[in-house]
């Protein structure tokens, strides 16, 4: 793991030392056509910083290009850094400037947490957090920017730059023993659950400085699309392809801390619904409390995005997109068998809990608890599945990648050891990292 100690202490690079010129407005794009950030649920344009190319921030930051964009930011850009308006060496960042109504204070708390708990940790370079935050008042009120390292693209982008959008299986084997490293250390010495790992927030860095500076020159001769919305917001389209990759030497960190959970008690239970759909562990379905563990639930489904470039689960959402928990819940009996009893009279004892505070679902309504939030019981006073018409006939065995038969045989190993029922029966990071699986001939 030595390899991988020093990625986090690299430092930014600059591209010129002299102010970049804005760059030309580009073409207009129709009106009614949806750009980015507009697709996402519950989109207000209000919420959101209208930042243009060119603009500058807080007096030292130029943004140059829109790089991303998301829920709850506005847009994530690469921008130089200036310190009155002179171009300093090593200050190319990519920014993440937040909506109005965003907590990125509790996100900018984790980070903290985890950049100071313990830098010795092998696991500790793989994570990017905010090298600096400060605000900027746009329309509606003021926004946070957060100021990151510059990263190269997500797992989901980046697997499309080899053959059949297939990582050749030694880097996965590598990639994976370097997120546990990371999930070790951001469980066993931060005590927080990231909740949301998929492969959008999953990012590897570059492979090499000249990537980056080639992508922004070419940036200068490209001008972005955009449109301007209904509030007279300019909406652009975000350009975010560095291209084939040059050499494999990309490094994956783990981002986005903006649904991270902090347990700093052994006795600390997450009560809310967590994770996304296709990743949702089966004690947060339950509503029976979930720790550290659903982390590895998580990262075990998510294997199969990675290896084969398939999902594991097919009957997560019904014909109208939404999530469908008991269909869920059924596919996990195909694949993993019934749930051990003593889950199901855990979820039992837990019928009638209500949070401390409702949660509103995507399409509006309010929740008082998990049976409400995910449509239960599941499973009536004997213990029997309430649903047993939507199991599918599929097993684990069927659904592993195309692997040589002693590499399968340790796959499928591998992810029973996190793919448990019951939560304290999956293996610790620090223990999957020892499985015969991730082993390099």
């Amino acid at each position: 793991m030595n390899s991988i100690r020093h990625t986090r202490t690299r430092s930014f690079f600059s591209l010129r030392k002299k102010p970049l010129p804005t760059p030309p407005p580009g073409p207009l794009l129709p009106q009614g056509e949806p750009v980015d950030e507009e697709i996402c649920p519950g989109y207000n344009s209000k919420k959101y910083y209208a930042a243009k190319p060119g603009e500058v921030l807080a007096n030292r930051y130029q943004v140059l290009v829109k790089v991303g964009w998301g829920v709850s930011s506005t847009l994530a850009s690469i921008a130089n850094g200036m310190s009155r308006y002179r171009w300093e060496p090593e200050s190319v960042v990519a920014l993440k400037i937040t909506n109005t109504n965003s907590h990125t204070a509790d996100e900018r708390e984790i980070e903290e947490h985890i950049a100071k708990t313990d830098p010795s940790h092998c696991g500790y370079p793989l994570f990017r957090t905010s090298s600096e935050c400060f605000e900027v008042t746009g329309l509606e009120g003021r926004h946070l920017c957060l100021a990151y390292e510059p990263m190269r693209e997500p797992i989901w982008l980046f697997q499309r730059r080899f053959k059949n959008g297939m990582i050749p299986l030694p880097i996965v084997k590598t990639y994976v023993l370097f997120l546990l490293a990371g999930l070790d250390y951001l469980h066993t010495e931060c005590r927080v659950v990231h909740t949301d790992l998929k492969l959008e927030n999953i990012m590897v860095t570059f492979e090499d400085p000249a990537v980056l500076g080639d992508f922004m020159n070419s940036q200068l001769d490209q001008p972005m699309q955009y449109k301007v919305d209904s509030t007279d917001r300019s909406v652009y389209r975000c350009h975010n392809d560095f291209g084939p990759l040059r050499k494999v030497k990309n490094i994956p960190k783990i981002v986005d801390f903006g649904l991270s959970t902090r347990l700093d008690c052994q006795d600390d239970w997450g009560i809310y619904p967590i994770q996304p759909d296709h990743y949702r562990a089966p004690e947060v379905i339950l509503g029976c409390g979930w720790k550290m563990s659903a982390d590895i639930w998580n990262l075990g489904i998510l294997l199969w995005d990675i290896i084969p470039a398939k999902e594991l689960f097919h009957q997560v959402h019904d014909t109208q997109g939404r999530y469908d928990a008991k269909a869920h819940l059924a596919e996990i009996i195909a694949l993993l068998g019934s749930p051990p009893p003593g889950l199901v009279a855990r979820s039992h004892s837990m019928l009638g809990y209500k949070w401390p505070e409702p949660v509103k679902k995507e399409d509006g309504k309010v929740c008082e608890s998990a049976e409400q939030y995910f449509g239960g019981p599941f499973f009536d006073e004997d213990g029997k599945f309430l649903h047993d018409d939507l199991i599918p006939d599929r097993k684990l065995a069927d659904t592993l990648p195309s692997l040589e038969e002693k590499e399968s045989e340790n796959f499928l190993s591998f992810v029973k050891m996190m793919l448990a029922w019951q939560p304290e029966e999956r293996k610790t990071a620090r223990e999957l990292m020892e499985h015969p699986f991730l082993r390099l001939k």
